[in-house]
């Protein structure tokens, strides 16, 4: 008998972003929310399950610990920044449903596992890398000693860590994820600063082959093998979301990076053109001419491109695997085939100056994305950036990323460069990018065209403000 299953992200902190299709877990410049999928997929496996994505609808735990008594098992989605409320929320749910079972899912388990696990007794088990059939495996009523991929806990206290679980190789076996969103979630409520809304994101494989020090996912669930769904398996997904979830506006493929394998995503765009439905995804800036060319013929609308640095030396620092001059050709070709960027930048990270953070401002502002988001170097529990960070005493190890109110905090610093510094270069950078009068009218431009765009903007230059003043309060707590 299947057991009766409860798939949560946790109550967390006001707007925090912590699902699994967050690059960073925290509380953003604009709000915004991406989809609990790496939640949805086995919650599409366990017959009968629920899914509850509490920090996007704007619920406490008084709003949902009803859904745990009549519940045997619940699966908790948690990261770094999340884990300690997290953690707190399991053994509310344990102290309301004794009997029940619960397990956590997530790259901070899967890379300190033994250390999650001795976190709380509350937790029962921990699932290790990727976890949808390890889930169903327990969903299913089969013994914890006898799952693999998981460590867990026996009734006398100890810590069994069982064999790793096979890397799933048919993505075709994983269920859609879509008819969890219509099921469970209420679709408005997730948007992005340069998405259209409301959107719907999915996967259409696992893994990236480039090797970023600083990125997450590949290092410790992904993996860097690119696997991937089949293009007829992805179009019959896009079909439903286009018969079932009629008021999206834009399909965002939440691959770590779609545009690896050109041939396919050719392929992929061809298909969808035929369906005339308008799309977005993750890209390296090394995507030649004519593939771009094919992407926007066939209903390509943005790419979200990680350009990290303006500075060479940094990019080799960190294994991008990218040129900046490749990278400049790359946004060339998309401005003029109108091809919308959102870019993202990183600063703090190994090798950052002073003058290689001036250096990235103004190759931001020269190749002129639409939108873009400045994060900091995070260095977090499992990626080579954290082993450097650690063993050089740029930071001390904690898993401290985020204030309590959910704001990014710099980690890293450096003995010619402290982190207060870089702290400051991200508001310093927004200011520049944003406040020239070109990108001002570029940004009116846009708003006098469309109500609701104006309306959107608006909103978010509120926001925007928002954050600037809430990092005053940071730097000088701090």
């Amino acid at each position: 008998m299947t057991l009766r299953t409860l798939f949560l992200q946790a109550p967390s902190f006001d707007g925090y972003d912590g699902g699994a299709g967050a690059r960073y877990q925290m509380k953003r410049e604009v709000k915004s929310f991406w989809y609990p999928t790496w939640l949805a997929q086995p919650a599409a496996l366990v017959e009968g399950s629920k899914l509850i994505d509490a920090p996007a609808h704007d619920q406490s735990w008084d709003d949902i610990k009803h859904e745990v008594d009549e519940r045997d098992l619940v699966i908790l989605h948690t990261s770094t920044p999340s884990f300690r409320q997290d953690v707190h929320t399991a053994e509310l749910i344990k102290a309301r449903n004794p009997k029940i079972i619960i397990g956590l899912i997530g790259a901070k388990v899967a890379v300190e596992t033994q250390k999650s696990m001795e976190a709380s007794p509350a937790i029962d088990f921990v699932a290790r890398n990727e976890f949808d059939f390890t889930i169903l495996d327990i969903a299913n009523g089969m013994a914890l000693a006898d799952v693999d991929g998981i460590s867990w806990r026996t009734p006398a206290g100890e810590i069994i860590h069982n064999k790793d679980r096979a890397v799933l190789e048919n993505m075709d076996s994983l269920p859609f994820v879509s008819p969890i969103y219509k099921r469970d979630l209420q679709i408005e409520k997730y948007f992005g600063g340069y998405l259209l809304h409301p959107y719907v994101s999915f996967y259409t494989g696992r893994g990236c082959k480039s090797r970023c020090t600083f990125c997450l996912w590949p290092q410790t669930v992904g993996g860097h093998n690119y696997r991937t769904r089949s293009i007829p398996h992805v179009i019959e997904e896009v079909k439903y979301v286009q018969r079932e979830i009629p008021q999206t506006k834009e399909i965002f493929f939440d691959d770590d990076t779609l545009t690896d394998n050109a041939p396919r995503v050719e392929a992929l765009a061809i298909e969808l053109g035929k369906l005339g439905v308008t799309w977005s995804c993750n890209a390296k800036a090394n995507v030649p001419y004519k593939t771009l060319k094919i992407m926007k013929e066939n209903g390509l609308r943005l790419l979200l491109v990680g350009y990290e640095s303006g500075n060479q030396q940094i990019l080799h620092n960190i294994k991008k695997g990218l040129r900046t001059d490749v990278a400049r050709q790359f946004t060339k070709d998309c401005h003029a085939l109108g091809i919308v960027i959102h870019g993202t930048f990183i600063l703090g990270l190994p090798g950052e100056t002073t003058e290689t953070i001036e250096e990235t401002i103004q190759y931001a502002k020269d190749i002129n994305p639409h939108t873009i988001q400045v994060s900091l170097a995070a260095p977090y529990p499992g990626t080579f950036l954290y082993k450097q960070a650690t063993e050089n005493g740029w930071f001390d190890g904690t898993d401290h990323l985020l204030t309590d109110g959910g704001n990014q905090i710099a980690q890293l610093s450096y003995p010619h460069l402290p982190a207060s510094v870089i702290f400051d270069k991200v508001e310093e950078f927004y200011k520049r990018f944003y406040f020239r009068p070109s990108k001002i009218w570029e940004i009116v431009s846009e708003m006098l065209r469309d109500w609701d765009m104006m309306k959107r903007r608006l909103r978010e230059g509120v926001e925007f403000f928002d954050f600037l003043r809430r990092r005053k309060t940071v730097e000088s707590s701090g």
